[in-house]
């Protein structure tokens, strides 16, 4: 849905990228609203009202999704959409680049080499444009601190979008009535199907970010990573095929660095998490089978085994104690490091 996008921006025209983005956030909250009331899940309400320091971090997401959702909107109506789709492209690696710097993460060689590739990737584009791609850097950036802010806040994803558009409800609607006020609004100069289509970005903004929660649960979490790259890909395609952009040798060149160093990207994760599930593997095997082999080993009663029967002598079954204590040590699993 998110890589479709781009076809319905240019619907809305003749109104203006800010006029849109105002309605954008406005109708939002009624459609988030309606599938909250839907799933009669609120309780998460509450519980946010009593925080302060979640509350300002809502009003932090809000205000930068409000400039990528701007930025974003504006590049597709002005004419470039390949651009736009740049950034998300290269979100991976900014994200990457944030944790670095802000999270002190440690990154592993491969991821190294990405970031490098990316930044590479920045130089040639900017020689190809003749300009830093600003707008692929703004939505790049935006969307990698909404994703920090986000993690912080630890909403779910529907809730998460009802608390950041109710924070942008009265910025957008009085701009709204200002701006029908001096009579430039195209909400109700236009038709009934230009205010249809207005109100139809609540929709568009909505409807993908329930799909996308409902299917955080069923899909495994690496196969969601890649999907999430069908977004730019269509972008990107729309661009070139349907918005007939220009693309001249050097951008191939930028574009073909940024798709290697999300190769990289990609192949590293699925490494490491192959590794990590054969490792989780190997260690609950050696848990089943020190579990399966400890009650074979002497009496389950301490008593019993300080008794000596038979010809056993007493200094005989402290040594066998000891012996069998010395045996389980050393054959169970070490889940420490």
């Amino acid at each position: 849905m998110w890589g479709l996008v781009p076809l319905f921006w240019p619907l809305l025209k003749p109104a203006g990228a800010v006029e849109i983005l105002a309605h954008r956030m406005v109708w939002s909250l009624f459609f988030v609203g309606a599938a909250l009331l839907f799933i009669r899940r609120w309780a998460w309400l509450g519980e946010l009202l009593r925080q302060p320091r979640r509350l300002a971090l809502i009003t932090v997401a809000a205000a930068v999704i409000t400039v990528n959702w701007g930025v974003y909107i504006w590049s597709v109506n002005s004419g470039h959409v390949v651009e736009a789709s740049l950034g998300y492209f290269i979100n991976p690696l900014v994200t990457i680049a944030i944790g670095v710097l802000l999270l002190k993460e440690r990154l592993r060689p491969v991821q190294w080499t990405a970031v490098g590739v990316g930044f590479a990737a920045v130089v040639v584009l900017t020689v190809g444009y003749g300009r830093p791609p600003w707008i692929s850097l703004c939505l790049a950036f935006s969307f990698a601190v909404y994703g920090l802010v986000k993690k912080k806040i630890n909403l779910g994803g529907v809730e998460s979008l009802a608390a950041e558009t109710a924070v942008q409800f009265l910025p957008a609607l009085g701009y709204l009535l200002w701006l029908g006020s001096r009579g430039d609004s195209t909400f109700g100069a236009e038709g009934t199907g230009h205010a249809a289509l207005l109100v139809a970005t609540g929709i568009v903004t909505a409807l993908p970010m329930v799909c996308f929660g409902a299917a955080a649960i069923r899909v495994p979490l690496s196969t969601m990573g890649l999907l999430q790259y069908l977004a730019p890909v269509f972008q990107f395609l729309l661009g070139i095929l349907y918005f007939k952009e220009a693309m001249p040798p050097e951008r191939w060149a930028g574009f073909a660095l940024v798709w290697l160093a999300l190769m990289l990207l990609t192949w590293d994760a699925l490494r490491t998490a192959r590794r990590s599930a054969r490792a989780l593997t190997r260690e609950r095997a050696k848990a089943a089978a020190a579990a399966a082999a400890g009650p074979a080993v002497g009496p389950e009663d301490p008593s019993v085994m300080a008794k000596p029967t038979g010809r056993v002598k007493p200094v005989d079954a402290v040594n066998t104690v000891n012996t069998v204590d010395t045996v389980d040590a050393v054959s169970a699993p070490k889940v420490g490091p």
